[in-house]
């Protein structure tokens, strides 16, 4: 997997240097290259931003050094598409994920500022991203996030093959609890299912708790997920034990 990234700061790309991105880097599994916009300025000062049209606060990213930087990094990865980060963008999600973890590469375009000119949005980028109802300075830290959530998918990334399949939000539902040792603390123990070694059952236990974790703060994923008739007894189980416990406290 092929990551390009445009951006006005590569040295914050360092921290993508650690954990599972960087261990997908050393491995091999994907690889890095930034684009530095003000390599590709011809002015003494290197400037890549001017006023806003229109009047207002802020600067805007110029389209020549920015689109200057983008086809370099389209003649290094022409099969990748551009994504554009923003809060304009549609919401990145696990299935985004997924699917962009199948694709070659991407390359990614991290604004600044008040962002960048809608010209170059129109001529060059195939998607807009947005990683949440929020505003951050700028789009590096949305780029390390997808960079992290999709590497952690690419086959031999991860320690456990079945680590990635587990996590939070692959089957559309939130991550059951875990434990580890010691098996009691402070007064509270760990589920005796999960010291029972029937997996069986302590894949019924997990399973329950995912779906009633997600019922409790996620009510929404709910919604958009069909239910197999045995996670409907499960979750009606975890349902009627929940609301019993909330009535006698």
């Amino acid at each position: 997997m092929r990551f390009d990234v445009i951006t006005l700061f590569p040295e914050m790309f360092q921290a993508a240097r650690l954990g599972v991105t960087g261990k997908a880097l050393e491995g091999e599994q994907a690889s890095l290259q930034l684009w530095n916009p003000r390599d590709y300025t011809e002015d003494n000062h290197r400037t890549v931003d001017d006023r806003p049209y229109g009047g207002g606060p802020g600067m805007v990213m110029k389209v020549v050094p920015l689109k200057a930087a983008l086809q370099q990094a389209k003649d290094a990865a022409p099969d990748s598409r551009v994504i554009y980060l923003t809060p304009q963008g549609q919401r990145f999600d696990q299935k985004a994920a997924r699917e962009m973890a199948q694709r070659s590469g991407i390359i990614m375009l991290a604004g600044r500022y008040e962002g960048i000119d809608e010209r170059l949005v129109d001529c060059c980028v195939d998607e807009e991203w947005s990683i949440g109802d929020y505003v951050l300075s700028g789009g590096e830290l949305a780029a390390m996030v997808i960079m992290d959530a999709i590497t952690r998918l690419l086959p031999g990334v991860l320690g456990h093959a079945e680590s990635a399949e587990q996590d939070s939000y692959m089957n559309g539902l939130l991550d059951f609890p875990q434990y580890t040792r010691p098996d009691e603390l402070n007064g509270r123990d760990v589920p005796a299912v999960l010291l029972s070694g029937d997996h069986a059952a302590i894949g019924r236990w997990r399973l329950q708790q995912a779906l009633g974790r997600t019922w409790l703060r996620r009510p929404d994923l709910l919604e958009q997920r069909e239910l197999s008739d045995e996670e409907e007894r499960l979750l009606e189980e975890f349902i009627r034990t929940h609301q019993g416990a909330s009535a006698s406290s």
